[in-house]
């Protein structure tokens, strides 16, 4: 008899400890940067391609098919918990990307479930989203496409860039233009040093670090010294043409050390030339 509740407790002990495992995230799995979590969700599924395809729906129920860089996320609720209502889930999606310039082109939700499709465009780049509501709310998931233009510009503005710093830490910024080898800024570049000057003026607390990357093409100690010197000749600009406080800017260089795609292409290369604003 003994043994048998001995086996009893023990059988009780691993069906807990198998219910506290299954509620942790994915290994390897995060948040996407656009969208935080519901509360009391956890991340059951998850996975990143770096080029693939997902048709979503849009306004008038048509479908867009569109490339990029995918990501899928799918949560479940935590055993015990307080579940979200399934147009909860679809409006806190709604209001975040919504903060940050996108909308909602399509929504269909109801007490079961539903979904909601969500665009963000920021110059010649677009974020596509479906969040997917299933079982009354106990699941949803997120599938992400990023959609990348072929040329690069200056694909966002000092708002934007304001709203990724505060999610991120940090904000990328195209358009500042250089030639190959050389540190000295172009003169095409003023819209985007424009903007910066604008960022930091409308936020007179915000101090940053100005970090100069390169592509991964030539030596790397040489593009280390080369993006540091193009990280000061922005600190400089703006210092010299637009009145920011040189003490509020620290010009640093990380070469081709941070890439965010892939140097095999052109327009990986493209992305990865480019300067980052992160906050001190």
């Amino acid at each position: 008899m003994k043994i048998l509740k001995v086996l009893a407790v023990l059988v009780m002990l691993i069906a807990a400890l198998t219910t506290a495992v299954a509620q942790d995230d994915l290994p390897g799995s995060k948040d996407h940067s656009l969208f935080s979590r519901m509360p009391n969700y956890f991340i059951s599924d998850y996975w990143q391609r770096e080029f693939d395809s997902f048709e979503f729906i849009g306004k008038g129920n048509t479908k867009t098919l569109v490339e990029g860089r995918k990501t899928f996320i799918g949560y479940r609720l935590k055993s015990g918990a307080t579940v979200a209502a399934p147009l909860q889930i679809a409006r806190n999606h709604q209001n975040a990307l919504t903060k940050i310039g996108g909308t909602a082109v399509f929504e269909e939700v109801g007490s079961g479930g539903g979904q909601t499709t969500l665009k963000l465009v920021r110059g010649t780049d677009e974020i596509w989203a479906a969040v997917r509501i299933g079982d009354g709310g106990n699941n949803y998931n997120l599938t992400i496409v990023e959609k990348s233009g072929m040329q690069q510009d200056v694909i966002a503005n000092a708002a934007a860039w304001k709203s990724d710093i505060n999610t991120t830490g940090h904000a990328a910024i195209y358009g500042i233009y250089f030639d190959t080898d050389k540190s000295a800024i172009k003169p095409e570049s003023e819209p985007a040093i424009r903007e910066i000057a604008k960022l930091l003026t409308q936020n007179p607390s915000l101090a940053v670090f100005v970090v100069g990357h390169t592509d991964s093409t030539g030596d790397i100690l040489h593009n280390m010294t080369l993006s540091e010197a193009r990280a000061k000749a922005v600190v400089a600009a703006l210092a010299a043409n637009h009145g920011i406080a040189s003490s509020r800017l620290s010009a640093y260089g990380c070469g081709p050390l941070a890439p965010v795609a892939s140097n095999d292409t052109d327009e990986g290369r493209a992305k990865n030339r480019r300067v980052e604003l992160v906050k001190r």
